[in-house]
Formats: structure tokens, C-alpha cells, sequence
């Protein structure tokens, strides 16, 4: 078959759960001898840009560079290309990407929509763009061929709404080997620092975890890895809220260094709490260190009994300092999760993107026919936050 995926930043992956599916599926797909185009937003300050990577074939189309149409415009961009270039099947990620799928459906190209987390709950939106995202949902029940969920929490949104059911194919853990060679660069010692890995936007809670740590009495730093666009606001007052036990690296982008800092942290803390199963979360438990994590079910979903959870600052320093007191706990804890991640398999996740792009070209899938349930909740209004509840971060 020949395949594309679209609506992402593309490959190599270096930007979030997306990007890691891609690439990860993608490679598969290309080894089992299909052909796998992947549409990537162009870097304007790329003097030479790749056309293969790992076996895919790669198409760069420029983006609006503005939040609310980056994605929005490369999508389209990527879908006019694809009406001259046609495939047997697409993936199309991210439910805001749905006013493009009328096209491809008229072009009879068959298409399933991963539709990711809850966008429309994300805090760094106002009420014209939550309420775009509340309405691009719709559109992709009713357009799409497929839609394919990657965390249960995800299917039984789409149930529950909309009365619709969805393929839920998760993604992959990677076992990561506990080497730790690469954090003398940065001046660490395994097993003596917390870590966080996260684009800096409220819904991650990275300003929740620094205030929560400062208050604690932890003498290991904490490490933050990350960064965002559009965020100087965010980042700035995350920044403001650490004290000089707080290490902030920025983005890192090579792998391997990102790699020993996960299997080597004493815990790591993970804040998401809207986009559903989340390629950080389980490269920690890959790497199995023990996890502390915003207490929602994508998070416990993942992480089972073994977890530790937080829903305000006052866990985060209560959990920082236990996690401290009891070394050999957090390495038994951080075991049990490499274990689970084992359930978490890569080859298993490109089983079922194959057998869905296969019932896609057969035309085998119901489309999709619910409409929205129910008045509109009050959060679509103003996505709560743990900083209604406890005051954190004022």
C-alpha cells in the first residue's frame, strides 16, 4: 500500500506524542514493505532538506507561523499536494485538521483521523479557539472513515459524545538500557536529581511541579527539560517560581542524552493532563525510573498501582521528599514500570495501524455517524485547572 500520514510537524521526531508515532510506525510500515509518505512542516532556516528518513518518503510544505494556522495551514497545504500525488490510504492527526477531510473524501482517498487528546481543554486557547476545537471534533466524527484513539480515557470521550467507537491503538515504550555516560556533560550523577520532561504550556503543569518542589525540602536538583513556542508568557513564570535547586536545559534534542537522563533520574515527574497517552510517560517507564504524575486517567492508565500521583503542589513536595527518603522504594517502583511497559510495544502499534490502512483500502470500516450529546459542558468556557483548586503558581 501507499500510505500518508499528515497533519504533524514530521520526521525525525523531535516534538511531541505525533511526531514519535510517525516515526515509530512510519519505519515499520516501510520494513514490511509499504510505502509511507510523511508531510512535514518546512523549517525556513533548512538550507537542505531531506527527502527520506528511515525509509519514508518525506514532502516539506511551508506553515502560516502563527499558533492558531501553523497546523492548520500546513495540513492543507499537504492535502492539496496529495490530490496530484494520490495514495491508497491516509492518517490524518489531529482532530483539528477535520475541515480538510471533506477534500480527500471527494478525492475517494480513504481516511482515519487520530484524534489525539482533549485540544479544546488546553489553557493556552481562548473561547474562539476552544470552541474551533469543540467543533472540529464534530466534523471529525462525521468526515472521517475511521477515528483512532490512543488511550482509553480518548475512546470513551468519543463514545460517551458522540456514541461513535474508534480503533484504540496506543503507542510504543521503549526499553531503554540504564547507561549514564552522557550525564557527565550536564554535571549529574545517577540517581541524584528529579527530572521533567515537557513542552512548557499550562496544561503540562511544569509551573505546578517547580512551585511544588520548591517548597519542598529536596536537596536533589531538579532538572526541566523543554521548551514551546508561543509559551514566553508560560516559561517566564515558571522560571519565576524556581529557586536555585531548579535546573532548566531547555529543549535537548538528542536522544541518547535524553535517554540517560530518564533512566537514570531518581523520580520523574510527568504534569499532562489532556492529550492522552503520552510518549514521555512511557519512555520513563521504559527507562523504569519511578513516576510521579498528574493525577487523570490517561496518566493512570498508563501507570497502574505502581504510579505515584499528584493533583497540587503540596504532592509534588510531599512526594519529591519521600521519593528521597526511600531510595529503595523508588528502584522497586521504577522496576514494576519497566515491567508494564513491556504491554507497550511498537511492533504491536504498526499491527494495528497495518490491519486498519488494510480495512481502509477495502473499504471495510463503518464511517462513523454520531452527533455531539448533551449541552455543551461549562469547561468548554474555562478548562479548569489545579490552579482553581489550590491556588498554585499565584
Amino acid at each position: 500500500m501507499r500510505i500518508a500520514l499528515v497533519g504533524t510537524r514530521g520526521v525525525p521526531a523531535r516534538y511531541g506524542g505525533f511526531e514519535t508515532c510517525v516515526e515509530e510506525v512510519g519505519r515499520r510500515l516501510v520494513a514490511r514493505g509499504h510505502t509511507v509518505v510523511v508531510y512535514c512542516r518546512a523549517d525556513p532556516d533548512e538550507r537542505t532538506r531531506a527527502t527520506e528518513h528511515l525509509g519514508m518518503e518525506l514532502v516539506h510544505l511551508p506553515a502560516l507561523r502563527t499558533r492558531t494556522l501553523e497546523t492548520l495551514s500546513h495540513t492543507g497545504l499537504s492535502v492539496g499536494h496529495l490530490l496530484g500525488h494520490r495514495v491508497d490510504a491516509a492518517f490524518v492527526f489531529n482532530a483539528a485538521n477535520a475541515p480538510w477531510l471533506p477534500v480527500l473524501r471527494a478525492a475517494r482517498i480513504p481516511v482515519a483521523t487520530h484524534v489525539d487528546g482533549l485540544e479544546w481543554k488546553r489553557a493556552k486557547w481562548g473561547r474562539t479557539g476552544r470552541r474551533y476545537y469543540r467543533t472540529a471534533e464534530s466534523l471529525a466524527v462525521r468526515w472521517s472513515d475511521a477515528l483512532i484513539a490512543d488511550a482509553q480515557g480518548i475512546s470513551d470521550y468519543y463514545d460517551a459524545e458522540f456514541g461513535v467507537p474508534s480503533e484504540l491503538i496506543s503507542y510504543g515504550a521503549p526499553i531503554i538500557a540504564r547507561r549514564s555516560q552522557r550525564l557527565v556533560e550536564l554535571g549529574l550523577e545517577p540517581d541524584q536529581y528529579h527530572l521533567v520532561v515537557a513542552r512548557l504550556e499550562p496544561e503540562n503543569h511544569v509551573d505546578v511541579v517547580v512551585r511544588g518542589y520548591r517548597d519542598s525540602r529536596a536537596t536533589l536538583p531538579l532538572v526541566v527539560v523543554g521548551s514551546a513556542p508561543y509559551a514566553d508568557a508560560y516559561i517566564s513564570r515558571v522560571r519565576s517560581l524556581a529557586d536555585d535547586r531548579v535546573r532548566f536545559l531547555g529543549a535537548v534534542w538528542d536522544q541518547e542524552v535524553l535517554d540517560h537522563l530518564y533512566a537514570n533520574a531518581r523520580t520523574y515527574l510527568h504534569g499532562h493532563s489532556v492529550g492522552g497517552t503520552n510518549p514521555s510517560l512511557l519512555r520513563a517507564i521504559g527507562a523504569g525510573t519511578a513516576t510521579v504524575a498528574f493525577d487523570v486517567s490517561f496518566n493512570r492508565e498508563v501507570l497502574g498501582e505502581h504510579g505515584w500521583y499528584f493533583s497540587g503542589a503540596q504532592d509534588v513536595a510531599r512526594l519529591v521528599e519521600q521519593a528521597e527518603a526511600d531510595g529503595a522504594g523508588c528502584r522497586a517502583r521504577g522496576d514494576a514500570l519497566r515491567e508494564r511497559a513491556l504491554d507497550y510495544d511498537w511492533d504491536s502499534v504498526s499491527d494495528g495501524y497495518e490491519a486498519l490502512a488494510k480495512k481502509l483500502v477495502a473499504r471495510e470500516v463503518r464511517r462513523p455517524r454520531g452527533a455531539r450529546r448533551g449541552p455543551r459542558p461549562a469547561s468548554v468556557e474555562r478548562p479548569r485547572s489545579i490552579e482553581d483548586r489550590d491556588g498554585a503558581g499565584r
